[in-house]
């Protein structure tokens, strides 16, 4: 057996025996449900992909059990409330599991607690992300009526078929994690003080499930094993001074979670507070989860699943052989490409396209934009039904006009609907930004679906012409049926004075041997923040300028995983961070900036970069028009923004020639 195959060995919950060792993670897509209770086609058809592309156990976003103490259900409706509509269409959605052989669990929650505003707390506590807001305190009964919903879903949920359920959740700072955390969990009555009494509520929950269910139904935890919070709004880097939930003691709930009759621990970390461990952006290694899981392993007799930057297949089945844990779970991989595991399995790990944890189409979309999900990489991800590839519509050549990710993507779709196509770059190789985008260290994944793009292209047969600047000429005596212009965008040149001595964000990022110790960063939106990140991490000396009053909020605000990051890591390696201040002048030492309230002084460096954005490029649209071709632009030249966006409009456009 290579150490791949591993991960298509079967294992056991309780006696269920899952496929192999690859789980899917709960994950929240604001699609799941219609407004009468049932679960939706949209929800299926994605859940039937990922069952498809070879997940042995899938398990559902968190469902709302209890409607009476929480003034709303967050997760969506009530399951108990409309209970035909759930096990009609339970039974549609596990149908269509289960005829590719993977088991599926429900994700039952008791609460989210201080998470969000106006939601009940074990303890008065401040919501998270404010100053002041206060969750009030759950009464004895309030906790009692919370326990009992969730007890009484799990009967619904175990007659609608479902193979198991898992509880939602110690982890992510969620309700039962507060209880299990120090610094949220003051209470001095029989769910406060003692461990036993902090897991108290956990206890009851999975004694009651198995009372009702039976003692062989399977019955998992998302669990965190560290918290990496000091209080409030206070996220940690590393574990000192951990006032939430330790490893040590985390390993001591484990076995109480054992002992209490939990079948099986998916096991990750972080809390909202310190968001960039809960749903890590790139700036967090692949596989950091690997020592604290196989700790909890160690500890425990019950199967332990692995999450958290897990998408590193050959580690992952390196560290399953060791022991360290028994199944891996993919949420945002998994949403990225819904063939993984029959990829990773088989030993394609090439044909995996990568997750680059950019967090901008899973969680912002969902969490900041109050939108359904989508994925940066992967446009039809929870949109399978409305946005399924079309088949050709006869013969057709496409001329698709750059070589970055959006042209790429629009190459390919056209390719895979049948279409004969050119793919033409000005410069001597395929990307665009991407390249930039890649180049930083820790960036690896976005380098991997450059690496990607190109091979899907070549195995597509797109005629890929380098080196070739296409002119407004050309494109009147262009043959094609069609023309997608992804042209991109050019570095912004602000009339600045003394700008012409700065050195571009692209061009810093190509060359960083140039940047010398002490650097100015004008901008600091994604790319100046990304380049300071990658600067201090070297030891640099490093000041961002940002004329807004936060960073990372130009062109829309960032995610907030990555966002915080980003904020703690400036803070920890003494980046100068200068927000509500503008660049007024470039010298040749460094630059003139002025505050919000007209103060100015003279900021020096060894190197000033321009990271001030950048502006549409797109000279070929007339002259596409005059020539009576229909046309679609897209990506960054009709206006720069991400990699979510040009992949979308790439796919689209192709789609709909």
């Amino acid at each position: 057996m290579s150490r791949l195959e591993i991960l298509g060995t079967p294992f056991e919950i309780s006696g269920v025996t899952i496929k192999n060792r690859y789980a899917f993670s709960p994950v929240t897509t604001a699609t799941q449900w219609d407004d009468k209770g049932n679960i939706t086609p949209r929800f299926i058809r994605y859940m039937e992909d990922r069952a498809k592309g070879g997940f042995g156990l899938l398990v559902t976003g968190a469902m709302s059990t209890d409607g009476v103490v929480d003034p709303y259900a967050a997760t969506g409706p009530v399951i108990t409330n409309a209970p035909e509509a759930f096990k009609e269409s339970s039974k549609q959605l596990l149908d269509a599991v289960h005829a590719h052989g993977a088991k599926m669990f429900a994700q039952l929650t008791m609460g989210l607690g201080r998470n969000y505003p106006a939601l009940p707390s074990p303890s008065e506590n401040i919501v998270f992300g404010t100053e002041s807001d206060m969750a009030p305190e759950l009464t004895v009964e309030q906790i009692h009526a919370k326990v009992n919903a969730l007890i009484e879903a799990s009967k619904l949920v175990k007659e609608a078929g479902w193979d198991g359920i898992e509880v939602h959740a110690m982890h992510w700072g969620y309700l039962l994690d507060q209880f299990a955390m120090k610094c949220f969990n003051r209470r001095e009555d029989e769910y406060g003080g003692t461990w036993e009494n902090r897991l108290r509520a956990a206890r009851e929950i999975v004694e009651g499930i198995k009372e009702a269910c039976g003692q062989d139904y399977p019955v998992g935890m998302r669990f965190s094993l560290e918290t990496f919070v000091k209080g409030a709004n206070q996220g940690l880097l590393t574990a000192e001074g951990e006032q939430g939930r330790t490893l040590e003691e985390s390993i001591l709930c484990a076995k109480l979670l054992e002992s209490y009759g939990y079948d099986y621990l998916s096991v990750d970390t972080g809390v909202y507070d310190s968001f960039w461990y809960a749903c890590s952006p790139m700036y967090v290694p692949q596989s950091f989860m690997f020592d604290l899981a196989a700790k909890c392993t160690e500890a425990v007799h019950i199967p332990v699943i692995c999450g958290g930057r897990m998408n590193d297949a050959r580690a992952c089945a390196e560290a399953i052989e060791a022991g360290k844990f028994d199944a891996v779970t993919l949420g945002r991989p998994g949403i990225a490409d819904p063939e993984y595991p029959n990829k990773a399995i088989a030993g394609e790990l090439d044909r995996i396209r990568p997750c680059i944890a950019c967090n901008a189409g899973c969680f912002k979309k969902v969490c900041m934009d109050t939108q359904p999900m989508t994925c940066a990489v992967n446009p039809i991800a929870a949109n399978e039904i409305e946005l399924d590839l079309k088949p050709g519509e006869g013969e057709k050549t496409i001329a698709v006009i750059g070589g970055g990710v959006g042209g790429m993507e629009a190459a390919r779709t056209a390719a895979r609907r049948g279409y004969n196509v050119t793919l033409m770059e000005k410069s001597d190789h395929l990307g665009g930004h991407l390249v930039e985008a890649g180049a930083h260290s820790f960036k690896k994944e976005v380098r991997q679906l450059n690496e990607w793009f190109k091979r899907e292209l070549k195995e597509l047969g797109v005629n890929v012409v380098l080196n070739k600047e296409v002119t407004a000429e050309d494109m009147k005596n262009c043959p094609a049926d069609a023309v997608i212009l992804a042209t991109g965008s050019v570095t912004a040149v602000p009339k600045i004075p003394g700008i012409e001595q700065t050195m571009t964000a692209l061009y810093a990022i190509n060359h960083p041997e140039e940047i010398g110790q002490k650097v100015i960063i004008a901008g600091g939106g994604l790319v100046g923040c990304e380049i300071a990140y990658d600067e201090v991490l070297k030891g640099k000396d490093v000041t961002v300028v940002e004329a807004l009053d936060k960073i990372m909020a130009a062109g829309g605000a960032a995610p907030l995983p990555n966002l915080m990051m980003i904020q703690a890591e400036f803070a920890d390696k003494g980046v100068h961070l200068l927000t509500n201040t503008k660049v007024t002048a470039f010298t040749e030492n460094g630059a003139c900036v002025e505050d919000k309230e007209g103060n100015s002084c003279e900021l020096k460096a060894d190197t000033v970069i321009n990271a001030l954005g950048f502006r549409p490029c797109n000279p070929l649209e007339e002259a596409v028009k005059e020539a009576g071709k229909p046309v679609c632009v897209i990506g960054d030249a009709t206006g720069a923004a991400n990699i979510l966006k040009a992949i979308a409009e790439g796919y689209a456009a192709a789609n709909n020639i």
